[in-house]
């Protein structure tokens, strides 16, 4: 049985569930080139998958006012559901967000925190951005539910980033949370923090009102006249070293707030496992924390804790929860590569660019080689991942012995600013000679700082806090990109390399297009289809 479900509106996205199982997550943004676009997500997943006739039941994570918006897709997709004598289900923000989390986990029992900027959970506009659920078997039930007038850490966030820092990017502005968790690691965190803690417990919904009092509705959060905001809106206009200032204290108040919250439930529920959803599950410093903080649990949070992958998540309810379903083992746990596969359009995309473009057959080995000859290489096949990290199959792969490599990466390639910092991938065997400790990151979730020992041996990937959001890697996370790393381990030295997202400012490469376009509009050396073992080069 064929299950679809569609998120329209920011993060737009769709996924497939066969037998349960997800075959195919696909977010608009990756095909529109835009970050964080809004969308009709029915018809995207029309447009994209061509024949859906044999889905019986349709979900979404909002009201079906969302879809109404695009009646003709909608209808059409009614019919489909008629004829096949399924139904259309629909379910709120934060249980497609606990649900993605949970079930993904291939824990049989867990503690699931869901956190972000704000959700719709029915029809009359109720808005929550802090969740604790209760997962077990194939069961989630709510624990505590909060008002968003109560909790709002990622409308806080979306405020300080947008009218402290100016920055906008999507919307409003998820793709920007990453720089100003950046600057943190080179700012003094006691000289803002109290003002931001407060903001975090007593004052997070002051800029959600209008003067005359009355709630802003769907635009919680947004509001640029918290007494706050200008102040730190002039300091972080002073100074580059103000605004590092600013992030490292917004950054330890949301650690400091985060952990009583959590601590509160944790010490509850006596959970051996947490689960973690929502856009603040993306701060990979404070799931970096949570590892000290509940040491003695195992934590796990989804590749697309985004609102991108509610559409995951509200498949997956219905199977599970609505459906009754038993609970599907998914073998070696959960993949983020759900994205397409367009293995068939390299050769004929190659074809259209071969007056810029020249290609010759290469082996991993070759690919080895020319990252230990300083070169940099991106790398493209299989289905992409899900999710904001690249992790293998859309990556720009570099040598992290070089130092200068992260400059020269940020400035020619990435085109951004010069303190951001790259993710380590490290083969899983090797994480307790390198990193202070052995943890499993297979999608980059967790900020870990390296052994003070090693770190002069990769300085391209070690932050200025000596930490890192590291990417470990095993056969079965992805068996092409073990070998390379494997490879490079037995020919460099080191069982790191330097890896970041495939892309120069807009949404990963989903296509063979998107790869050769990004690879000539900047200055990477080589681009390598794995799938072919093709290697470009210009020509």
């Amino acid at each position: 049985m064929k299950i679809a479900s569609a998120w329209s509106g920011h993060d737009c996205s769709f996924c497939i569930l066969d037998g349960g199982r997800p075959v195919i997550h696909a977010e608009y943004e990756r095909y529109i080139r835009e970050k964080e676009p809004a969308g009709d997500g029915v018809q995207f997943m029309f447009d994209e998958m061509g024949d859906v006739s044999d889905v019986k039941h349709f979900i979404t994570n909002f009201s079906f006012k969302k879809l109404k918006q695009h009646p003709d897709s909608l209808s059409k997709l009614e019919g489909i559901i008629a004829d096949n004598g399924g139904k259309m289900h629909v379910i709120s923000h934060h249980q497609a967000h606990a649900a993605n989390a949970f079930y993904s986990s291939n824990f049989d029992k867990a503690l699931i925190f869901t956190m972000d900027g704000g959700g719709m959970e029915d029809e009359n506009g109720s808005i929550t951005a802090f969740t604790v659920w209760e997962g077990e078997g194939n069961k989630i039930k709510p624990i505590k539910v909060f008002p968003i007038s109560q909790v709002n850490i990622g409308g806080v966030w979306t405020r300080v980033t947008r009218y402290v820092f100016g920055m906008q990017s999507g919307w409003p502005t998820g793709h920007q949370a990453g720089t100003v968790m950046a600057m943190a690691a080179m700012g003094d965190k006691h000289k803002y923090f109290f003002d931001f803690y407060n903001m975090l417990e007593r004052d997070s919904q002051a800029a959600s009102y209008k003067p005359s009092g009355q709630p802003r509705g769907a635009n919680v959060g947004t509001d640029p006249r918290h007494p706050y905001l200008g102040k730190w809106t002039d300091l972080a206009n002073s100074s580059e070293q103000e605004k590092f200032d600013l992030a490292a204290g917004l950054q330890a108040a949301t650690e400091r707030y985060l952990h009583s919250l959590l601590s509160e439930f944790v010490d509850q529920h006596q959970c051996d496992n947490i689960c973690f959803a929502g856009g603040v599950s993306l701060n990979s410093v404070v799931m970096g924390k949570c590892l000290e903080w509940f040491a003695d649990q195992s934590l796990y949070v989804t590749p697309t804790p985004h609102d991108g992958g509610l559409t995951i998540g509200a498949a997956q309810f219905l199977w599970h929860s609505i459906l009754d379903n038993p609970r599907i083992t998914w073998e070696d746990n959960y993949t983020p590569y759900l994205g397409a596969d367009h293995k068939s359009k390299i050769l004929p995309t190659i074809e259209t660019m071969k007056d810029k473009i020249e290609t010759s057959q290469s082996s991993v080995s070759e690919v080895v080689d020319l990252l230990d000859d300083q070169k940099i290489v991106a790398v493209y096949g299989g289905g992409s991942e899900s999710g904001r990290r690249a992790l293998g199959n859309r990556s720009i792969l570099a040598d992290p012995r070089s130092k200068k490599m992260k400059d020269i990466i940020n400035e020619k390639v990435k085109h951004r600013q010069w303190f951001r910092p790259f993710a380590p991938s490290i083969l899983r065997s090797e994480v307790s000679k390198w990193f202070e400790r052995e943890e499993d990151s297979p999608y980059m979730s967790f900020v870990i700082k390296f052994k003070e020992e090693v770190r002069d041996k990769v300085p391209a990937v070690v932050h200025f806090d000596g930490s890192a959001r590291l990417q470990t890697v095993t056969k079965n996370d992805n068996e092409w990109y073990f070998d390379l790393l494997t490879k490079w381990h037995e020919k460099s030295g080191v069982p790191v390399l330097l890896n970041t997202s495939f892309n120069d400012r807009e949404p990963i490469c989903e296509t063979p297009e998107h790869a050769i376009s990004c690879f000539l509009g900047t200055e990477i050396d080589y681009l390598y289809f794995y799938d072919l073992d093709l290697l470009v080069r210009r020509k």
